[in-house]
């Protein structure tokens, strides 16, 4: 019979705690931790103040593969294969580390969402540790960028060398541009 370690438990609800204040969904908590769904969803619950949202995982490799979420995977994914080679940490423990540098480097607002979230680049890893998706070097910058491993990638330019003619053109960026606009008149 398996004995319950106190430890152990409060590893686990101290690793739950570090992942939903990085904004993990429940499924990723689930895989990641020993703790029963009514556990987590109460951890959630007092920590949040609010029921952890409801829906589907991401499931699909396109999302990665879009010119903003690109750029912001590929950091990631940088930094989180810099962590494995040379820091001696692995697993869960490694993504919330890169995660942890990836947003230091965005330096986004806290009330902004991140393009890449907990979820995703846990996601990601998975995603290429299945050799759906991989890093390969631009053919102009040569820095290394997600990429479909199912793509031919020979004469591959990043979304930076190479960019869109729609990128920048989102919401938000059209909603700045009305604010300029206004403060100018």
């Amino acid at each position: 019979m398996d004995k319950k370690s106190v430890v152990n438990e409060a590893e686990q609800i101290q690793l739950a705690i570090q992942l939903i204040n990085l904004g993990s969904r429940l499924q990723l908590l689930e895989s990641q931790t020993n703790l029963s769904r009514e556990r987590l969803i109460k951890l959630y619950k007092e920590l949040k103040g609010v029921s952890p949202p409801k829906g589907m995982l991401p499931f699909s490799t396109d999302w990665f593969l879009t010119w903003q979420p690109n750029i912001h995977s590929s950091i990631f994914l940088n930094i989180y294969k810099f962590l494995l080679e040379n820091a001696e940490v692995k697993g869960i423990v490694a993504i919330m580390k890169a995660y942890k540098l990836y947003l230091q480097q965005v330096e986004a607002e806290p009330e902004d969402e991140h393009v890449l979230s907990l979820t995703r680049a846990w996601t990601l890893v998975r995603f290429v540790e299945s050799k759906m998706l991989k890093m390969h070097a631009c053919k102009c910058c040569g820095g290394q960028f997600v990429v479909n491993a199912y793509d031919l990638n020979s004469d591959y330019y990043c979304n930076l060398c190479h960019v869109p003619s729609r990128a920048g053109k989102t919401k938000k960026a059209k909603e700045l541009s009305y604010v300029a606009l206004e403060m100018t008149a």
